[in-house]
């Protein structure tokens, strides 16, 4: 027999190698497998299985990594999907839905061939050798066997990589090879087993209380708790009196005994939610719960029938439609994926499901640690929630019984992985696995994506509707209008002499909103204290040395002792520099800061409203583990009246005393050269009011902005996502734009700025000549062109971009050289 492997190589591979099955081992479609790669044993997944080779000279399979298969078929197929549409690499597709640490990176270990002076060494061995070249060799025979990288650490300097490449030529050294150490891998610890009847155990416990003996009371107390518990912690038993003479005991008169048990690592552990009972559903959530629950009984997925758009107002009860929908899928014995835009959210949506699904719901994204992934991701394989809910890489969780995938907020781009291979869309791809495994899809939002509302007009997906926002009223709920909103020209504010940050009518309404004791949001989607410094004799502006962007100026309140107060960030490589007293230009000494982030508005808050009590809620302040639960909850808990934030603040809170949200700059990301930069700021501009009048006191919301006629502003100032689809539909259409065509970007990086544009160059003409050999009329080859951000970490970045009905068939047959990347169906062209 015989398998196709996706080996865990280097290369940008999306092709399986053939592997000979040895005698004796069983292997199916999923299994982990250890396999000779030239000279390495490398990781591979077994893809299919069959007797007959796809390549006649096939080497023999190594060694089993896990006993059980890692992946389904439906996950094999799902990531060979994967690797198709976005042209990456297999193995990587298949990596994302395997346990966290699985990826092992091959290992180059360098000895001695041979020791000088010993017998059978070759004549002249040591002579000729160049300083570095012995500095190498009497490293390796002091230390011994050492890993590549850390020799080169420790023997700094560029000649040691050339030196090293020598002594192998000349047969000085020899190479071995391993696999890197697992990362990570299950964890168990000892336990006490309560083996004894419990009635024997309480019987006992009442003798002890009442006898006076001097480890009377503490004996009483660890059986108390072996009673109740059956099985508890050596460590814990040992706080609480079980001493080792005690454990003997214990052990010797059959009472317990100790035994060694996996522990597993769950975020969740410990944590109780109040069950919730599920509330009456409103006529418009009632008719969208039953369209999901019909195609929950289908067994046949089809896009019309068994995926949904779910567009409701913000506040309308979407997440009640979920739950409902849930409900039935959970009925019918099949098992969710729940996907939320950012971790931010996890902790209320965890909360949300938790109380209408106790002890059934994981929580698995990128923030939990490595064990925590790990095991979780061991529990879902074995069945053991109902729910499995997290950001973009859930949707790979290996929840068995898939019967319904949710994503929530589906508009959002977090849903693009755009930093690392593959650069898939969630969307797409819990797309393609609903259809693998029969599953229903749900994409919520009130600001859909236009592709997606597209596809609803046209029939590809059911479009349900809840139009009336819900406000709590009692202990029902009413409907209640969408708060209302205020555009403020900042024009006019300038005319009027008004140079702060706060209009005047926010600051009205803030200062009132704060007598009522009411709370407010403050949004502005950039971080900071000001966008940059700028010298006002010559114009200067200092930029970070390794990226082409304008240091962002950082003067947070509450900073570390050790940290100077000031500094200047690169939000891109997150260098940090010492804020310059002069220019570095012209030496002159008026260098100000231009612009405002979060951290000033926190400022001017403090300035104007002296009294007022904030929270900030931007990257900046969400570095440690449960950052993002402790500021809702604080907020949540009135312990702060603002809460000031970036595009985190806009998304799925529901806070009742929030009456007024206010967006300090509507024109940040207005104006960005990107296509959907109009569709973007509609939907962040929406999605943020959404989060006012939740409550049964209204709401309001006040939009500062120096382009009040722009149509997405106006759109979002009179609630109207449907003015917005219009017009970006009608634009996109007529140049060509998705859902009209779809594009590719592939940028090649290099720290030398002119190779790095010749090359974007050769490229672009290399892809117009396959153009006219492939016959494809409908293909425009766009650019070359330096990237928005031209440089980013010392590389040097131009963009080609592919336009057309299926920009991916010009690439196909196109290997990438080193240095380019590929992005298809970009969230973005910056």
């Amino acid at each position: 027999m015989y398998a196709e492997v996706a080996v865990n190589a280097t290369a940008p591979l999306r092709q399986t190698f053939t592997y000979r099955i040895p005698e004796g081992l069983d292997l199916s479609p999923g299994h982990a497998v250890y396999v000779p790669f030239g000279p390495r044993t490398l990781q591979g997944i077994v893809t299919e299985v069959g007797p007959v080779p796809a390549f006649a000279e096939a080497r023999d399979i190594e060694g089993v990594i896990d006993e059980r298969p890692l992946l389904t078929p439906e996950r094999i197929a799902l990531a060979r999907w994967i690797s198709d549409h976005y042209l990456a690499p297999l193995f990587d597709c298949l990596s994302l839905m395997l346990p966290a640490g699985f990826k092992r990176k091959p290992l180059t270990y360098l000895q001695p061939a041979f020791w000088l002076g010993e017998p059978g060494a070759p004549e002249g061995v040591g002579q000729r050798l160049s300083d570095a070249e012995q500095t190498i060799l009497a490293h390796l025979r002091e230390h011994g066997e050492t890993e590549v990288e850390a020799l080169k650490r420790a023997l700094p300097g560029r000649g040691s990589i050339r030196a090293i490449g020598s002594l192998i030529r000349s047969g000085h050294i020899a190479r071995t090879y391993r696999l890197a150490r697992p990362p990570v891998s299950s964890k168990s610890a000892p336990h006490l087993r309560l083996t004894a009847p419990e009635a024997a155990v309480r019987s006992r416990i009442a003798e002890l209380k009442q006898g006076g003996a001097a480890k009377g009371p503490k004996l009483a107390v660890l059986l108390e708790a072996l009673a109740d518990e059956s099985i508890i912690p050596l460590s814990r038993a040992r706080r609480i009196g079980a001493t080792p003479a005690v454990l003997r005991d214990l052990q010797a008169d059959g009472t317990a005994t100790v035994e060694i048990l996996p522990i597993i690592r769950d975020p969740l552990a410990g944590r109780v939610y109040p069950q919730r009972a599920a509330p009456a559903l409103t006529r418009d959530q009632q008719a969208a719960a039953e369209a999901i629950r019909a195609a929950l009984h289908s067994s046949l997925f089809t896009l019309h029938s068994s995926a949904f758009l779910l567009h409701g107002v913000t506040g309308s009860g979407k997440t009640e439609v979920y739950l409902a929908a849930l409900d039935h899928a959970v009925a019918l014995g099949r098992r969710a994926i729940v996907l939320v835009p950012e971790i931010a959210l996890t902790p209320q949506t965890v909360r949300r499901f938790a109380e209408r699904f106790p002890g059934q719901v994981a929580v698995l994204h990128s923030e939990m640690s490595l064990g925590e992934q790990f095991d979780v991701w061991h529990e879902v394989r074995d069945g053991r929630f109902q729910v499995v809910i997290g950001a973009r890489g859930a949707l790979f969780a290996p929840q068995p019984d898939l019967g319904i995938v949710i994503i929530d907020e589906e508009h959002e781009w977090t849903y693009k992985q755009q930093d690392a291979s593959p650069r898939y869309h969630a969307r797409a791809a819990a797309e393609e696995l609903c259809r693998l495994t029969d599953a229903v899809l749900v994409l919520g939002s009130a600001t859909p994506d236009v592709e997606t509302h597209f596809r609803a007009r046209s029939g590809a997906l059911q479009l349900l509707e809840l139009p009336e926002r819900l406000v709590p009223a009692g202990g029902s709920v009413r409907t209640a209008p969408l708060p209302d909103v205020e555009v403020v020209d900042l024009r006019e504010e300038l005319k009027a002499g008004n140079r702060g940050i706060f209009s005047r009518d926010l600051t009205s309404a803030i200062r009132s909103a704060l007598g009522a004791r009411e709370q407010v949001i403050l949004f502005l989607n950039r971080r900071g204290t000001a966008s940059f410094v700028q010298c006002r004799d010559c114009g200067h502006v200092p930029e970070c040395r390794s990226c082409a962007v304008a240091l962002t100026y950082h003067a947070p309140a509450g900073a570390d002792p050790g940290e100077p107060e000031a500094r200047l960030v690169c939000h891109y490589c997150n260098r940090r520099y010492a804020v310059p007293a002069a220019c570095a230009a012209c030496k002159g000494t008026r260098v100000r800061q231009v612009g405002l982030g979060t951290e000033r508005v926190e400022e001017e808050v403090h300035a104007v409203f002296p009294g007022a009590r904030t929270v900030r809620w931007d990257r900046d302040v969400t570095g440690g583990r449960d950052s993002h639960e402790s500021i809702l909850a604080r907020f949540l808990a009135h312990e702060a009246d603002i809460l000031i934030g970036t595009q985190m603040v806009a998304k799925g809170l529901d806070i009742p005393l929030v009456t007024l949200v206010g967006v300090v700059s509507a024109d940040i990301a207005l104006h960005l050269p990107d296509f959907r930069a109009g569709e973007r700021t509609f939907q962040l501009l929406e999605q943020v009011a959404g989060r006012a009048g939740r409550g049964e006191r209204g709401g309001r919301v006040i939009i500062q902005t120096y382009t009040p006629d722009h149509y997405a502003i106006e759109a979002a100032a009179r609630h109207n996502y449907h003015a917005l689809y219009e017009r970006e539909i009608d634009f996109r259409r007529r140049l060509g734009y998705p859902p009209f065509g779809r594009l590719v970007r592939l940028t090649f990086a290099h720290t030398n700025a002119g190779y790095a544009r010749d090359q974007a160059t050769l490229m672009a003409r290399r892809l117009r000549a396959e153009r006219g050999h492939l016959a494809l009329p409908n293909l425009d080859i766009l650019g070359p062109a330096p990237a928005f951000v031209p440089r980013i970490r010392g590389r040097w970045r131009w963009n080609v971009v592919l336009r057309g009905t299926d920009p991916t068939a010009a690439l196909h047959n196109e290997a990438l050289p080193r240095g380019w990347t590929i992005d298809v169906d970009p969230a973005s062209l910056l």
